[in-house]
């Protein structure tokens, strides 16, 4: 029987990871995402996996990517300066179908910023940071609970749509104790192999949910991995109508299942007239804040994705039709809050309460907004 223990976000993540089937994690230490690392050493070896502590963030998600196509389930960890150093090598997992799962602790920025303070400036980052169109899955847990629930769910997604999965969460939640339940997941996703003579050529034909299987280097297949544009045998390709038809697969097989990827918390907004839009640690805050509010006699709700991308569309407009005024509250300078604007196309007024010292936002920050009908920076 499980029962609740004192844990550490970071170690939860850690955790999450060994539960879901990860045994392969190539990483280099950075503050605020250590202690994943330092977990991950101590564990991997006992359950027949590998740590390899690679000289680079560079560096790091390339040996994830070959753990991945030698059929590992693979993760690094990293923040915001390595998280940089990582894009081009999501693009090529994006690209070339690869199964793997980052961790983006994040801390103030630009550049080496505010090193151990917390920070919400990665997530358009995560969407948009390397280059050309590609299909992105970007995970936010609120809590240590959430965190390695999440960390599983990530595996799960990586398995199952054969493409790099982020989570992102920040400082306080990497670093900060709770105590919860850990229980063994309910579904561990593998990802779909080929059942085809291994003495045969392997083409990469595409079912119906776009997402072709995958072999593993050393099963007997004859295939090809490669980032340039490629057709159905994995060998480059500069035909205008196959490269359409392969960037619009790949983004297909993660946005045709978004209504299964995205999940959204929605708190008191059935009767609410003024919600708050806030993930992560901010959404904890906000919780408290509408608790408060609605003790004062404010009528305010709450919605929280912990689906950042693909983004919540469709919850954001049911909310904008709810309610009088939707406050979005992030630790930055407005990155999710120009998604909400063209998801909301002028329903609803939207305020920012923005914030990007290195400080979080409080309950008591958000209570103040709600009662005063304000926003902006504190």
């Amino acid at each position: 029987m499980s029962r609740a223990e004192l844990v550490q976000g970071n170690e939860a993540c850690a955790r999450g990871a060994l539960a879901a089937g990860c045994r392969f994690f190539g990483g280099y230490p950075i503050t605020p995402s250590s202690e994943i690392a330092e977990h991950m050493v101590r564990r991997l070896p006992g359950v027949g996996g590998v740590f390899v502590q690679m000289e680079d963030e560079i560096a790091s998600l390339a040996a994830v990517i070959g753990a991945s196509l030698a059929g590992s389930k693979a993760m690094t960890a990293t923040s915001g300066p390595g998280f940089s150093l990582m894009q081009e090598h999501i693009g090529y997992a994006a690209m070339a179908e690869v199964p793997c799962v980052i961790i983006d602790v994040m801390r103030g920025g630009p550049s080496t910023g505010l090193p151990t303070s917390p920070s919400q400036g990665d997530v358009m980052q995560a969407r948009w940071g390397t280059h050309g169109d590609h299909p992105a899955i970007v995970l936010a847990p609120s809590s240590v609970g959430e965190v390695f629930d999440l960390t599983i769910r990530a595996f799960n997604l990586a398995e199952r749509f054969c493409t790099p999965v982020i989570v992102i969460y920040d400082a306080v939640i990497g670093h900060t104790r709770e105590s919860v339940v850990l229980s063994e997941p309910e579904q561990i996703e593998n990802r779909l192999r080929p059942d085809g003579s291994a003495d045969t050529s392997w083409p990469r034909a595409t079912p119906v949910d776009g997402v072709p299987p995958l072999p593993a280097f050393g099963d007997g297949y004859r295939f090809h991995v490669t980032g340039l544009t490629h057709d159905e045998r994995g060998f480059p390709t500069t035909n205008a109508k196959l490269a359409e038809a392969f960037i619009t697969r790949i983004h297909a097989k993660v946005e045709a299942h978004a209504e299964d990827i995205i999940q959204v918390e929605r708190y008191l907004l059935d009767d609410a007239d003024i919600a708050i839009f806030a993930y992560g640690i901010v959404g904890r805050s906000a919780r408290e804040a509408v608790d408060r509010a609605r003790a004062a006699g404010v009528k305010a709700g709450l919605i929280r994705p912990l689906t950042l991308w693909p983004f919540p569309h469709a919850q954001v407009i049911e909310a904008a039709k709810q309610v009088d005024r939707l406050i979005v509250a992030e630790m930055n300078l407005g990155q999710l809050i120009g998604e909400v604007e063209r998801s909301a196309a002028g329903q609803v007024e939207i305020v920012g309460h923005l914030r990007a010292d290195g400080e979080p936002i409080t309950p008591t920050d958000l209570f103040d907004v709600l009662t005063s009908g304000g926003g902006g920076r504190p």
